[in-house]
Parts: C-alpha cells; structure tokens; sequence
C-alpha cells in the first residue's frame, strides 16, 4: 500500500489521485484525502493556492499534473468552468487514460452533467457527480454528506476516499441526479433561511428579543436548520461566515427552478424565493455570506438582529 509520511494506508491504494479546485470547500476536503493517507496531486488557477497547500501537507500533496491520475476529483464553482477543465482543447477527456474516474464534487447543472458523462463515456471514462452538504466548517471536521451520482461501479471504486471527508454517503441514481438533488436541497435550504430572518426580523419589529424568540422557534414546530444551525452562530453574533455566499446560493436556486421547469412544473414559493435572494444578491454583492440576507431585512424594518 501506498502511505503518507505518517504511515496511514491510502483509501485508495491503487489509484493516483488529482484534486482540481482548492477553494473554501476544496481545501479542506483535499486536506481530508491527505490526512487519511492518500497522496494527493493538486491544481488550481491560483499557483499561490497550491503552493500554500502543498507547503502545509508536505509528504501528502504535491503540485503536478493531474491528467496522469487514474482519479481527479474536481470541486469548481460552476458547470461552465467544469466543462472547460474536462470538454476544453486540452481538458482531461484529451489526456486521461481508459477507466479513469472524474468525480464533480462541486455544484454543477444536471443535465450539463449527464451530458460531461456521455462525452467522457465515449473514451471509456467514468463520471460520478457527488456534492456536497454541510459547509466548510462540517468539511474540516470530516462530517459532510455526499451525494453521489454515476454507475455503481465507479462509485464503488472510490467510495473509500469520499468516505475520508464524509459521515455519509448517498448513491442518489445515475449521473447528474447528485446534483439534481444537492439544487433541490440548496433550494429548500434557502427558504428555510429567508423565512427564519423574516420571522425574526418581524418579531424585533414588534420589540421580541431575537434570542428569546429563536429559542420558541427551536423548541416548536418553525424551528429549521437555519434556526438550529446558523441563526445564532452566524446572524446574532454578527459573524456573517458560514463560508457559503449569496451569490453561490442564488446559483443553486436557479439550478432547482430551471430543473422544475424542464420537469414541466412551476415552483411559486421558489420563484418568489429566487426574485427575494436576487435583490438581495444585487444589494449586498454575490460575495456576502447567505446570511447577509437578513441584513436586507433588517435594513427595510429599521431594526437589527443581536
């Protein structure tokens, strides 16, 4: 078996291993792959990206080329830059070897998925969508959920490195449902946000002290993940850092409904989501963290959440 320098087994002791895209959540997935003892070749668009990775996992990580890896995983932010690094005049399908495995941990468009996974079966390639949930902070503690999407046979083979960063693993359906669904849950995600801050935001309004009436909200029937989970770590604290931003959100949104829309449905609670996040977006800037929406809220009220 191949080992770090610490002398863990690699989950994937047959297998090189690439990694593309070493951003909020990329970097510390990679971080997991290496520290459970699979040597990693990293790339990103920003050559001081790597540098600082590679110089922070020494024995694990290593800058090189990654379309000589029999794995690449890839964790972009877009479909239009997947379809670069993977469809492009020198994108991975031009150079990766038959029974390579392609796995899009990033928040892709589903058919833009299914589609990659067409191209790439063509030349004996295996693609398995499989994003993620549960932010940065549940990414360092190796705690995430993963969607997988593709054949079961690539899934299985590599099932052991997913498992280095993720508490579960869900075998969704063929390739592009991962990200169908990962949309589908970003969506009901985000209403449950917005309905939280609006909850709140009313009831400052009417002189409730938000951590009293959050603390009805989580032991009653409204409670949600945003209650549970991000109201007070990040909007009553005035942290605004879960490490996902607005903009990336307003993507997902508009993943979900452009899904439903092709299904031939029409969401209304979801489009009146989209228009709400969108004016939010355009106020506060793609970059602010989602949890910056509330700040348009309490703008509009005259109060503020502490």
């Amino acid at each position: 078996m191949t080992a770090d320098l610490s002398g863990r087994s690699s989950p994937l002791p047959d297998h090189r291993v690439g990694m593309i895209g070493l951003g909020a959540m990329g970097s510390p997935i990679a971080a997991n792959f290496v520290g459970a003892g699979q040597p990693l070749t990293v790339f990103d668009a920003d050559p001081e990206v790597v540098d600082t990775f590679v110089n922070a996992h020494r024995g694990g990580a290593s800058a090189g080329d990654v379309g000589e890896c029999d794995v690449i995983v890839l964790s972009l932010p877009t479909s239009d830059i997947v379809d670069d690094v993977v469809l492009g005049d020198r994108g991975l399908l031009t150079v990766l070897r038959p029974g390579s495995v392609i796995v899009d941990m990033g928040s892709s468009i589903p058919a833009r998925t299914q589609a990659l996974a067409r191209a790439a079966a063509e030349k004996q390639v295996a693609v398995v969508d499989a994003p993620v949930s549960g932010g940065v902070a549940r990414a360092i503690a190796r705690d995430l959920a993963v969607m997988v999407g593709g054949e079961a046979a690539a899934i299985d083979s590599i099932r052991p490195l997913l498992a280095a960063t993720a508490r579960d693993i869900i075998h969704v359906g063929p390739a592009g449902s991962a990200h169908a669904a990962k949309a589908l849950n970003n969506l009901l995600s985000a209403v449950g946000l917005f309905a939280a801050s609006e909850a709140l935001v009313t009831g400052a309004k009417f002189g409730i002290d938000p951590t009293v009436l959050l603390s009805v909200l989580n032991m009653s029937s409204g409670r949600n993940q945003a209650t549970e989970t991000k109201i007070e770590p990040y909007i009553l604290s005035r942290a605004f850092d879960s490490g996902f931003t607005a903009g990336l959100m307003a993507k997902d949104i508009g993943i979900a409904l452009d899904l439903a829309r092709d299904c031939g449905l029409h969401l209304g609670l979801g489009s009146a989501l989209r228009d709400a996040w969108a004016g939010a977006v355009d106020e506060l800037g793609a970059h602010a963290d989602q949890t910056e929406v509330v700040r348009v809220l309490e703008r509009a009220a005259g109060v503020e959440l502490r």
